[in-house]
């Protein structure tokens, strides 16, 4: 990798504030995130240096930007990336010194993490484990060799992770993805729950000297929600380059496993295309079950998600879901896009199947304690539903819970409950701007079983309903519905009514025959009462 192509990815969002193109041909040897004022005796010939420039201050003479440049030329630094929020920009004397000593320097914009350009470079500049020569590795022959087996073979990510760190001393060492859940870890590291894990990925700083802890992505072009990180929570004598050679073993395990998992995904979609019919074939539901590797028997529980309506989103919806019920231990699932936009996924809960903890196409890692029966596995995946938020600021997911189909007939109906749970947690979380999972058992009071119903229903509702009330730009009627409404709120109360308006009892009794009069309603009777209520709910 050369320092040019650091400008090429877009990501980083790097600028170039100087450098000849000799220089930006450079080849990247590592990186050395430091702020020390003279790095150079911890600097190794062609590295890119990361500085926050805390350093240096405005106070400070060109003299000391220079002595600093100087060090990174006699150290055979291959470039400088000066990062801008120390000071809101890279001084100018900076870029002086550099043209000066003949350094290549490169502006990192606040948004951008030294820990990103960290990754990046190492799991591009070592790429595959298998295509180099001996020569550009820091792990050891016979340790690649072996891990180059045992991926070849299949072995399972524990045993993958032991090996591959059994060279350090075996020290206590994680993958974990996005939200938590643990993929492996070794003997010496004890089980560590989910959000535990998040808190620690959230809190994970950049590589740096004798670190407290270390974390590494596995694969940078993951998504935010298929990412995975190499996680130490202590100490390791080990340089970086060792580190991310083990991550990009990883990298090729999650690899082979989403090819697994794209195959896996053909007849789950089959699975939902039959659920989304109102009378499938008797015969084809067992039998695409059977091929989803979920039993042809009930109970069954259907989960739906949105992530929005951009490019891209069905197939985030599928990932966010896929590894969201990863934390189901020894739970079968099968999980594909939706035709009609968005992804779902039909879950087996039933309280212990025959072979539930066999691996088959979309089982899922162990993860979540005491996911079992139906109510369980809803209460476990609201729980995680803050995680998976967390993932990516970006977007937020949407999801709506069935409750259990007692067998395979009844998973139309379950997608039905599903989809409905969706739209209300999609009108819930669109007013307050927040992550929502709603399970049809949430739906309990008359505004939140209208908030189900897609909007051009709700708001053609309410038009027939109200009639002339439903316009809004008339002042008078705009009166009318205040009235009805704190009306209704008071249970048909006039004294309390009137109180709650300060009108006099008698103004109250005429407004409401208007609005008996322009809506054909009698508010004497329940059933008039509760058809103008979901009408104003629905406005």
């Amino acid at each position: 990798m050369h320092v040019e192509d650091l400008l090429r990815l877009e990501p980083l969002d790097l600028t170039l504030l100087w450098g000849s193109p000799p220089l930006l041909a450079r080849e990247i040897s590592g990186v050395t995130a430091t702020d020390l004022e003279d790095p150079g005796r911890f600097l190794q010939r062609g590295e890119i240096v990361l500085s926050g420039l805390v350093w240096w201050s405005a106070a400070d003479e060109g003299a000391k930007a220079d002595r600093f440049v100087a060090a990174l030329r006699d150290a055979g630094a291959a470039a400088l990336l000066a990062g801008e929020e120390t000071h809101g920009t890279v001084p100018e004397v900076l870029v002086d010194a550099c043209r000066r000593h003949g350094i290549a320097l490169l502006s990192v914009p606040v948004h951008t993490s030294f820990r990103a350009i960290t990754d990046t470079v190492y799991l591009r500049q070592w790429g595959d484990l298998s295509r180099r020569p001996a020569d550009h590795y820091a792990l050891p022959e016979n340790v690649r060799g072996e891990l180059s087996r045992l991926l070849a073979d299949g072995a399972d990510p524990d045993t993958l992770l032991t090996r591959a760190v059994a060279h350090l001393g075996a020290p206590p060492c994680y993958v974990l993805s996005a939200t938590g859940r643990t993929v492996a870890r070794t003997p010496a590291a004890p089980p560590l729950p989910a959000r535990q894990a998040a808190r620690r990925l959230e809190a994970a700083a950049p590589f740096a000297a004798a670190p407290a802890s270390t974390t590494l992505r596995v694969d940078p072009d993951a998504s935010p929600y298929g990412q995975w990180f190499l996680h130490l929570p202590g100490p390791v004598d080990a340089p970086p380059r060792m580190l991310h050679e083990i991550a990009e073993v990883f990298a090729q395990y999650r690899q082979g496993l989403l090819r697994r998992r794209a195959a896996a995904r053909v007849p789950a979609a089959e699975l939902l295309d039959l659920a989304a019919a109102p009378r499938p074939g008797p015969a084809l539901l067992p039998a695409t079950l059977r091929a989803c590797g979920l039993p042809d028997h009930g109970p069954y529980t259907v989960i739906a998600v949105s992530m929005g309506a951009e490019e891209g989103a069905a197939e985030a919806g599928a990932e966010a879901l896929d590894e969201l019920l990863r934390h189901l231990p020894g739970r079968r699932f099968a999980t594909a896009r939706l035709a009609t936009g968005g992804a779902a996924a039909v879950i087996a809960t039933d309280s212990g199947a025959p072979g539930a903890e066999t691996p088959v196409p979309g089982a899922p890692c162990a993860g979540a304690p005491g996911a079992g029966a139906p109510g369980a596995v809803v209460a476990t995946l609201k729980g995680l539903w803050p995680t998976l938020d967390a993932c990516d600021d970006a977007t937020l997911p949407y999801g709506g819970i069935s409750t259990p189909a007692a067998g395979p007939q009844e998973l139309n109906g379950a997608l039905e409950q599903a989809r409905y749970a969706l739209t209300a947690a999609v009108r819930a979380g669109s007013a307050d701007g927040t992550a929502q999972l709603t399970a049809v058992e949430d739906l309990t009071t008359l505004d939140a079983l209208l908030a189900g119903i897609p909007a051009d229903v709700r708001t053609a509702f309410g038009i027939h309903a109200l009639g002339p009330l439903a316009d809004g730009t008339n002042p008078s009627h705009r009166m009318l519905l205040e009235t009805l409404d704190t009306f209704l709120a008071h249970n048909g109360s006039w004294a309390r009514t009137a109180e709650a308006l300060h009108l006099h009892v008698n103004t109250v009794h005429y407004r409401i025959g208007r609005v008996e009069l322009l809506t054909g309603r009698d508010l004497a009777r329940l059933d008039h009462k509760l058809d103008l209520k979901a009408a104003l709910l629905c406005r």
